[in-house]
């Protein structure tokens, strides 16, 4: 089992892409190019991360960072997928994390801000390929391509560091005119859960509105999804999630989890193949 160290190796390499500004409803601000390296110092025992912003006809935006150890806000998974963010939700305070997923020459990140009343402000919508490959990016994901049933694992890792959970998912998805139909299936043990949900479709955007906070889904660019709260409170749980369809057949969802306190309590990568399509 690889440490959390060697979980981050995974993303060493120059990879070239663009930080997407969209608004809380995916309306598109600002595309702007980037180059962000990671490279490894010290047989590894460093990281020099060089994040470069290629605003068009402005100067180069450029950070530099070095480090060799990780902080608590962050935590690994073995392929390089992660999530960094707030630990705690505070009242008055700006709140957000990133959630990233990898896929060998390919990695796609997540970015959810929100305001110091909690409403969701700012996604930042990142795609990055390894300079020098030509891996394609996916099409925008659409509703039709969720549809029907997949299988999964999910593996839960812990800000504790905890031994990780590894459990199998079902996940059924149905369309009914202008509203979707999840039933979420979690298999730990002996114990099931079942979670059935109903969403609103309007176009590129999902609204599930049938518990103590509204969740959105917006369909994004390559393949992503984003899904959170439109505001998030302290006293109510809730999730974060980043989902990325890799191929028509297989999907990756990275969900962060914050407790009723607001505290920060696991995190989740469900890989999924889908079975059979929707009746």
């Amino acid at each position: 089992m690889r440490t959390q160290w060697e979980c981050l190796l995974q993303n060493l390499g120059e990879w070239q892409g663009s930080f997407t500004h969209l608004s809380p409803k995916g309306e598109l601000i600002e595309d702007t190019p980037t180059v962000v390296s990671l490279e490894g110092l010290n047989s590894n025992q460093t990281i020099r991360q060089v994040v470069r912003r290629l605003p068009p006809n402005q100067p180069i935006e450029e950070k530099v960072l070095e480090y060799s150890s990780l902080g608590r806000q962050v935590l690994f998974f073995e392929n390089g997928a992660f999530s960094q963010g707030s630990l705690q939700l505070g009242p008055f305070s700006e709140f957000g994390a990133e959630l990233g997923l990898i896929d060998g020459e390919r990695r796609l990140r997540l970015v959810q801000l929100f305001d110091k009343n909690g409403q969701l402000e700012r996604l930042t919508l990142i795609r990055e390929k390894l300079t020098g490959t030509t891996a394609a990016e996916k099409p925008p994901l659409t509703v039709d391509a969720l549809l029907g049933e997949w299988q999964g694992e999910g593996v839960t890792i812990y800000p504790d560091l905890r031994s990780p959970n590894t459990y199998p998912t079902t996940l059924r998805i149905q369309r009914n005119g202008n509203q979707l139909i999840q039933k979420l299936i979690i298999n730990q043990g002996t114990a099931q859960r079942e979670i059935s949900s109903t969403g609103r479709i309007e176009g590129s955007c999902l609204y599930f509105e049938g518990g103590p906070q509204i969740n959105q889904v917006l369909l994004l660019p390559d393949g992503a999804s984003s899904t959170c709260p439109q505001q998030v409170r302290v006293g109510q749980a809730f999730f974060l999630e980043v989902g990325w369809l890799l191929q028509s057949h297989l999907r990756q969802r990275l969900i962060r989890r914050y407790d009723d306190k607001g505290a920060w309590s696991s995190l989740t990568l469900v890989t999924e193949r889908w079975t059979n399509p929707s009746s």
